[in-house]
């Protein structure tokens, strides 16, 4: 199937800016290009109960975080949520639309974790930082009017690849517990030029293989570390004790199939996933809600599974 009208547009705007790819960026260009693409398209950001941004204790310094509570008693479940961007870009400002849009329909609070970037800090400097914000939740949530018993990981793209590496993380290092995985277009392999979707969608729809690369190549430094089951989790050899998850993956994506490959081994493992393919769109189409429909009926899914597992 060809892109939807929607997307066809938003491929063709890129197209028409002449702004050069990804991969032929500075690092400091491609982060002012993410969030300008984001604030003509996002869509306006809706009101949360309460907002606010906090720097919480890491591993070397401090995190920044942006804390969204939704309107009501409480207190409530709580959503640990690491941005996309290949690990080099996005941060608190360029997910915020998602951010609340998630906690008003999920009713949550979320906690958006802005960990340090590549290449200033390799991997697995903003994996720990990551881990280290999703500890200090579990410990503090009663003073974010949060129930410790009720927690989720979740993230887009580069931020899939860190909720699922954090549950990996949770579960060999005896915790927190988590009820849920939300993992949205991840990453997760060290890029995998044999799958279909990496030859197929290689060019031409927003995320290619040259920009896939640029990202990796920022992110590890050593061979070594893109094997390590934390950066590429479906090289894990044991999936098992993992929360039940959500996988969205888009057809046309490069990262669809190791997406879908993952979907497969949790399965294996045991793990209950909910898996959804949306059809005639590209990678990082949540995150422009204001000119694709299909990001808005991903939300509510997203908050849909995030309600079912938050339970009460």
């Amino acid at each position: 199937m060809p892109l939807d009208a929607q997307t066809q547009a938003v491929v063709d705007s890129i197209a028409a800016s002449g702004e050069p790819p990804m991969h032929k960026l500075s690092v400091a260009e491609a982060r002012q290009a993410q969030l300008k693409a984001v604030a003509a398209m996002g869509g306006k950001p809706e009101t949360v109960g309460h907002s606010e941004d906090r720097e919480l204790p890491g591993p070397q310094g401090t995190i920044p975080v942006r804390i969204y509570s939704p309107k009501g008693k409480g207190p409530f479940p709580l959503l640990v949520f690491f941005h996309g961007g290949g690990w080099v870009i996005g941060d608190l400002d360029s997910h915020d639309v998602l951010c609340r849009r998630l906690t008003n329909a999920a009713g949550c609070v979320t906690v958006a974790v802005h960990y340090r970037l590549a290449p200033e800090h390799t991997f697995p400097a903003g994996l720990e930082d990551c881990y280290a914000a999703t500890q200090w939740v579990a410990a503090h949530a009663a003073t974010i009017n949060g129930d410790a018993t009720r927690i989720a990981v979740g993230g887009d793209s580069a931020g899939g690849n860190l909720a699922t590496a954090v549950a990996l993380m949770a579960r060999d290092r005896g915790g927190p517990t988590f009820v849920y995985q939300l993992l949205i277009y991840p990453t997760t392999d060290y890029y995998l030029p044999g799958t279909r979707s990496f030859v197929e969608n290689a060019e031409g729809y927003f995320l290619t293989r040259d920009g896939i690369i640029w990202f990796w190549n920022h992110y590890v430094q050593r061979g070594a570390d893109a094997k390590h089951p934390y950066a590429s989790p479906l090289r894990a050899p044991d999936l098992s004790g993992l929360p039940p998850a959500l996988m969205q993956t888009v057809e046309f994506d490069p990262l669809r199939d190791e997406g879908e490959q993952y979907v497969a081994r949790l399965r294996e493992a045991g793990v209950p996933v909910a898996h959804t393919r949306y059809n005639q769109t590209i990678h990082a189409f949540v995150l422009l809600a204001g000119v694709i429909d299909q990001a808005k009926t991903a939300i509510a899914e997203c908050a849909a599974g995030l309600r079912a597992a938050f339970g009460k």
